[in-house]
């Protein structure tokens, strides 16, 4: 088996979670937030779209973390969001931070915004 090591360039991954929280590049970051290529952001949850529009031009697609559980996203959200041109997916936590850490780490432009899991 042939092993690559995963550079990061100046993004930051997910290092872990817990409940209520995430570790990020070795910070411990408590409750909602956005991580994207420039850095990591509180996020207010579903309401809070202008945090998520405010990233257009600079990603093309968000991950929403909706905890420990697969949840739909808000009709208001995804149009807001689908709006402003960015791609919206939908999944749980874990595989939001697991999805941006290999996306994130292949160079692609995207973010996630993401609920703790409890």
């Amino acid at each position: 088996m042939n092993l690559t090591e995963v550079t990061f360039d100046d993004a930051r991954p997910f290092d872990g979670y817990g409940p209520g929280f995430f570790r990020i590049g070795g910070d411990v970051a408590k409750g909602a937030l956005v991580l994207h290529p420039g850095g990591v952001a509180p996020w207010g949850g579903y309401a809070d779209v202008a945090t998520l529009t405010a990233l257009a031009g600079d990603i093309d697609v968000i991950f929403i973390g909706t905890g420990a559980e697969i949840a739909h996203a808000p009709a208001a959200l995804r149009d807001a969001v689908e709006a402003a041109g960015l791609g919206l997916e939908v999944m749980n936590t874990p595989a939001a931070c697991r999805t941006y850490n290999v996306l994130v780490g292949e160079g692609r432009r995207v973010a996630a915004a993401v609920l703790p899991v409890d």
